[in-house]
């Protein structure tokens, strides 16, 4: 029988690691520290200078640190705020929960990030922030989107929940915009035990706020609110675990880097297929590798035929979403991504797929082109 290709192998991941994450856990069940406290301080710290920023605030997932960014920077109500139509459904959900209003900007066909050639046109009076997405572990260009924020004076939040580690000329995602926001989703490349996100920034006002808004909006005095924030606390369970992982996650990204470097070669030549490019200057972590293909759909039915996961990142525009129809996005305003909607495919990259089986995943993609 065929052995089956995961799109993740968690248990390859964390198997060598399960002594020392059980220590961890010990270490939190002994100190009785289980919401912040100091492993969430050590972790809090160990990242910082992991992506050289100076605040680094854990919350309790990712579209939490979406919402404590927008909270942060005192956007609401009537405020308008740009980003891409091709992303995870928080980037734009969390400005909706925030009262904003999500303005969809198209993609850069080679890098699936939001254009910053497209940014402009979208800026109105209302407008208080841009959010570019590091979409499967590539940095959106930075110097351009801060020059057009700095120009109009309006605030920049990363969402790098799929990018850390990632680099623009040896700057870490995260560490540019006015605020950046990240995942600990299992999945990503350096994930938790379950859900967890962090919140920085180098600004000390902006870091002072995001401690505060993440319990609740308490101010010095206990039981005293100067803000109405959330209950969004990182755990300290999930704190130790990745800080177990944390040192792993060089060696980690660049597994997966050379898995891409394979699929690159095996299908550099094949028709049809076009494999990620990454930008000048850029340290792409391939938190996903992606190709686009006609027929995608017709593609990812082959391959699970043969026992070969993948995943659809992402299948339907945000401005087409239902629950975005008050935006009054129809279809044509974001040609590119709506193409890369019907065209995308992620394959397996995780650090421990072997070279035979990428020769398997392949195998079925060049056999799937010939039959076009």
């Amino acid at each position: 029988m065929t052995q089956k290709i995961p799109m993740l192998d968690l248990a390859a991941q964390n198997g060598p690691l399960r002594e020392e994450i059980r220590a961890a856990i010990d270490r939190v069940i002994d100190s009785n520290y289980f919401i912040l406290g100091p492993e969430v301080t050590e972790f809090e710290k160990e990242v910082s200078e992991y992506i050289n920023v100076k605040h680094v605030i854990g919350c309790a997932n990712g579209s939490d640190a979406l919402v404590l960014a927008l909270k942060a920077l005192g956007i609401g109500l009537g405020d308008e705020v740009i980003t891409t139509s091709f992303s995870f459904f928080a980037t734009a959900g969390s400005i909706a929960r925030s009262g904003a209003t999500p303005v969809f900007a198209d993609i850069d066909p080679v890098t699936y990030n939001l254009s910053p050639a497209l940014i402009e046109e979208k800026i109105t009076p209302r407008t208080k922030a841009i959010i570019p997405v590091h979409l499967y572990g590539q940095m959106t260009p930075m110097d351009e989107i801060m020059a057009i924020a700095e120009k109009h004076n309006i605030k920049v939040i990363e969402d790098a929940a799929q990018a850390i580690g990632s680099k623009e000329k040896g700057r870490s995602a995260g560490s540019i915009g006015h605020v950046s926001c990240f995942s600990f989703f299992p999945s990503k490349n350096l994930g938790a035990f379950g859900d967890a996100g962090m919140v920085c920034s180098n600004d000390d006002e902006i870091g002072t706020n995001l401690r505060s808004l993440r319990v609740h909006g308490t101010g010095k005095v206990r039981y005293h609110y100067d803000h109405i924030g959330l209950n969004s606390r990182i755990d300290a369970m999930q704190a130790a675990i990745l800080r177990v992982k944390l040192p792993h996650l060089a060696a980690w990204t660049e597994s997966r880097q050379t898995n891409a470097g394979r699929y690159n070669e095996r299908l550099k030549d094949v028709p049809r297929i076009v494999t990620p490019t990454v930008l000048p200057g850029m340290f792409h972590i391939y938190n996903q590798y992606t190709i686009r293909t006609p027929k995608r759909d017709e593609l990812q039915a082959k391959l699970k035929e043969e026992g070969i996961a993948s995943s659809v990142y992402y299948p339907r525009p945000l401005h087409l979403q239902n629950c975005f129809a008050d935006c009054g996005g129809k279809e044509g305003d974001c040609p590119e991504t709506e193409r890369a909607c019907v065209e995308v495919i992620s394959l397996p990259v995780f650090g421990d797929i072997s070279d035979e089986s990428l020769d398997r995943v392949c195998g079925v993609i060049k056999s799937h082109v010939a039959s076009l």
